[in-house]
């Protein structure tokens, strides 16, 4: 199963401020749902509870949350880890999960992932919640040209895992 990060950060790493995203980028949120859509996206509770409309529609809803029982509620499905979310979509065959936040679960995912589709907004905003950085292991593969909206410049970017070799 393929594991996609779907984020959007500033030159600084900031993804989210106050709980929700720091920006308005119509463009990004249409880059989202395209790269979402028909797939599970999984989450943790802070950023299910940011949504504006809940559950997100035409995907399942996979939430990850320590503090919250296990189960089916509110158009989403809750896990309590990360390793029963991963493995009820291996069970459902499954061919890729798209990983959508908030940090923490970025951090978790990252070292499984076998993608980021990265939109970088192409200065440093203030903010609370910091994507983790993305190591030497990480490659560009795409980049986009320099978009604006509202003010803000943005282009989007898919890095992927560089292979290691079989003598590192």
């Amino acid at each position: 199963m393929r594991i996609s990060l779907v984020v959007a950060a500033a030159r600084n790493g900031v993804i989210g401020r106050d709980g929700t995203l720091p920006w308005s980028l119509p463009g990004d949120l249409k880059r989202f749902r395209e790269l979402t859509m028909g797939k599970p996206v999984l989450m943790g509770r802070r950023t299910w509870e940011s949504l504006p409309r809940k559950p997100l529609p035409g995907r399942d809803n996979l939430v990850v949350s320590r503090s919250h029982p296990a189960g089916e509620r509110d158009g989403a499905r809750w896990f309590g880890g990360l390793d029963a979310a991963l493995d009820w979509c291996h069970s459902r065959g499954v061919p890729e999960v798209a990983v959508i936040g908030g940090a923490e679960l970025f951090r978790e995912t990252l070292p499984l992932a076998d993608i980021v589709h990265l939109t970088r907004v192409e200065r440093d905003v203030e903010g609370d919640t910091v994507m983790p950085p993305l190591g030497p292991e990480w490659v560009e593969t795409e980049r986009g040209p320099l978009l604006t909206e509202n003010g803000m410049d943005y282009r989007y970017l898919d890095l992927v895992r560089r292979p290691v070799s079989a003598g590192a």
